[in-house]
């Protein structure tokens, strides 16, 4: 890679490179779970941003000069299509399950995910070395941008190809942001049931406008990305784990949903909900609380980050 060696992996690493696909691709069918912060907590995000930045001009200069097997090795090729093999195998398969617990276990599938990203904030926080004021004001700077991102109420985005590109373009660059979901910026714009629709039934046009947005809005937001570590490692660190403790107010397991939205497969979609307490919870919906498998989940995500944190070293 361009600004990176490429790390050289055995099979059996390749494997877990693939595992932590599935794992970015059940967390982004989730709106409020950000792929992003699954490719950090397992160590793989600088990696994957300097991976997508390395698609650009000079690629095709050596691609042009030395041949297809030095232009692979130099984008990274055999990390990023084993990444998103991974990604794609979820989507298809896993993110099916992910998507019954969130229609039927909602409250487990959230604590689990609020025990991964409140451990996350710490985990990222370990590793801003030397806070000073302009890190913490930046530091609470994306929280409240995150949390005010999370309260806003869904809109509705009429589906044509132009939505479909652009929705691609903003939701792509959410969703490698740890904290920002890209499906919940989705659910936003309207676009959420739309593009679930199209993966569900493999409509390859809505599919392949989607997928051309979401191309074009990661190699070049990668580019930004890509400066700010270089440039401003400590802020941009301390910006991603303002987001994460913001996009907490997403992850909040319990939930009353105030209005719903029907899609064009006659499927109810939660609109706008507000966070309450457990006991709330029970008397606003007649439904159990699960207040204690719920935060043995948690526990299970805080564990899991804390593992995966000292795995990365």
């Amino acid at each position: 890679m361009s600004q990176m060696e490429t790390k050289v992996r055995t099979p059996k690493e390749y494997l877990a490179l693939a595992g932590k696909g599935m794992m970015m691709g059940a967390a982004d069918a989730v709106p409020g779970v950000s792929g992003g912060t699954i490719a950090f907590i397992t160590g793989i995000y600088e990696e994957l941003i300097e991976t997508l930045r390395s698609f650009d001009l000079k690629a095709l200069s050596v691609l042009y000069r030395d041949g297809f097997a030095a232009c692979w090795r130099h984008v990274n090729g055999t990390f990023l299509v084993t990444l998103l093999a991974g990604i794609l195998f979820s989507l298809v398969t896993l993110s099916r399950a992910v998507l019954f617990m969130l229609n039927h276990y909602p409250v487990l599938l959230w604590a689990f995910f609020f025990g991964l990203i409140l451990a996350s904030v710490w985990s990222l926080m370990r590793h801003v070395k030397g806070w000073d004021l302009s890190t913490s004001l930046i530091f609470f700077t994306g929280a409240l941008l995150a949390y005010l991102i999370t309260s806003l109420t869904p809109g509705t985005l009429v589906v044509s190809p132009v939505t479909l590109f652009g929705s691609g373009m903003v939701a792509i660059c959410a969703m490698i942001l740890p904290g920002i979901s890209g499906s919940f910026i989705l659910l936003l714009m309207g676009m959420y049931a739309p593009v679930l629709s199209a993966v569900k039934h493999f409509e390859l046009y809505h599919l392949g406008l989607f997928a051309a947005g979401c191309a074009v809005g990661l190699l070049s937001f990668s580019h930004l990305l890509s400066w700010a570590f270089h440039h401003q490692r400590k802020l941009i660190l301390a910006l991603l784990g303002g987001f994460m403790l913001g996009s907490l107010n997403k992850v909040w397991p319990w939930k009353y949903t105030l209005s719903y939205t029907i899609d064009r497969h006659g499927d109810s979609i939660p609109l706008l909900q507000r966070n309450v307490l457990p006991d709330v919870f029970t008397q606003l919906t007649g439904q159990g609380a699960l207040l204690w498998p719920a935060l043995v989940l948690m526990a299970v995500g805080v564990l899991l980050v804390v593992l995966l944190d000292r795995h990365n070293g």
